[in-house]
């Protein structure tokens, strides 16, 4: 057993052998004198272990906000449905900034806005003769003929006769499937004399149950009373969209479209038959001097001769294309077609060789731009 008793800072330790031996130990503990220079230091690598991961973590979520900030789009008010012709078409840089890509008229210069004249032309076609009657080949015709893509709309024109039809000559005789009892895609008459009273076309279609038919939207009262909006439908789609409350009027119309009801399609694939209006309007509409397709997803916002003036007219031009988003050549679009089974390899070899033997290149642009169009463009108008 032991004892111990704090002195003033003297620490006595007494053992029971120094009590009896009468002799007493002491040790003298001394006080540390702490230095002011090595207190600071201590404290400040205190101050680094605690402070370090918390700064960091701090400056990590300032950066993710700065990114965050930086990539997104800037939010702007949708315009006034008033003011939608007066809207530019406008498409993002690399640097972010808005860049204006289609410049349409102001809406006074909408209002007094004319077709232009169409000079007489001199051309060495006289009389133009549509051929119907269909040709079988034979089986070994090494043209492809056996393929499914041709029925009696397409015809069976052989590459000859398909060649002779593109040159210039006083009688020109071309297939047309149209005129083929058995080709399909019939319109009533009251229809047909509706088409034939267009000279300007605003046109979609929607075969197979399609897409929600959406109402045009920023056109002057002059553009309403001259342009033809026409929606093609099928009987499905007349259906599935009278069940959605979309029923024709007794004037044939659903707003501004005018609803022509098609029989007999052609194709089983509803995406063929959609190219018979959109590639071949001129067939249908024969006296529409301007045409703008809309794809039956798009809603067409703009007025149609502002669009005409400003793609057209103004660089005085026959034809204006979308630019496709993805590919810039047409053969690697025919390898698209078959990735995404949209044709068979066969049907697409078929055609990507007679491209070739057009002789049409395989460039990636065309004066800066891409010159491939995707089967499934958006947008294009014609003259």
């Amino acid at each position: 057993m032991s004892s111990s008793s704090l002195i003033h800072g003297i620490s006595i330790s007494v053992s029971d052998d120094d009590e009896a031996s009468g002799k007493v130990r002491v040790r003298v503990r001394r006080k540390r004198h702490r230095h002011p220079a090595s207190a600071r230091r201590r404290l400040l690598r205190r101050a680094v272990r605690l402070g370090g991961p918390l700064l960091l973590a701090t400056l990590a979520v300032s950066l993710l906000f700065y990114e965050s900030y930086r990539l997104s789009p800037p939010s702007h008010p949708p315009p006034p449905a008033s003011n939608l012709s007066r809207v530019e078409h406008t498409a993002r840089a690399a640097d972010g900034t808005r860049k204006s890509c289609l410049k349409i008229l102001g809406p006074e210069k909408l209002q007094n806005l004319e077709l232009p004249e169409v000079s007489e032309q001199n051309l060495p076609v006289k009389k133009v003769v549509y051929r119907s009657r269909l040709l079988h080949l034979d089986d070994d015709d090494s043209t492809g003929s056996n393929i499914s893509r041709f029925n009696s709309f397409t015809g069976y024109q052989t590459l000859n006769e398909r060649e002779e039809s593109f040159k210039m000559k006083d009688i020109t005789t071309v297939h047309c499937g149209f005129y083929n009892e058995d080709g399909g895609f019939k319109v009533s008459a009251v229809d047909k004399d509706y088409m034939a009273s267009c000279r300007v076309l605003v046109a979609t279609c929607a075969f197979g149950g399609g897409d929600d038919l959406h109402q045009p939207i920023g056109m002057t009262e002059v553009s309403i009373k001259k342009v033809c909006y026409v929606a093609f439908w099928d009987e499905v789609t007349r259906a599935a969209q009278q069940e959605e409350g979309n029923k024709i009027g007794e004037d044939l119309m659903i707003g501004l479209w005018r609803i022509i009801l098609v029989r007999d399609l052609p194709f089983s694939d509803q995406r063929l038959n959609g190219k018979i209006p959109k590639l071949i309007s001129h067939r249908l509409f024969p006296m529409a001097r301007y045409s703008i397709w809309v794809d039956s997803k798009s809603q067409f916002r703009r007025d149609p001769l502002g669009v005409f003036e400003a793609l057209l007219w103004r660089s005085n031009s026959s034809l204006a294309l979308s630019e496709h988003g993805a590919r810039s050549s047409l053969y690697d679009e025919g390898k698209a077609i078959v990735k995404k089974h949209k044709a068979t390899p066969e049907e697409v070899k078929v055609q990507l060789d007679q491209y070739q033997q057009d002789g049409i290149p395989d460039e990636k642009r065309f004066n800066g731009k891409k010159v491939c169009i995707s089967i499934h463009s958006n947008f294009y108008i014609a003259l």
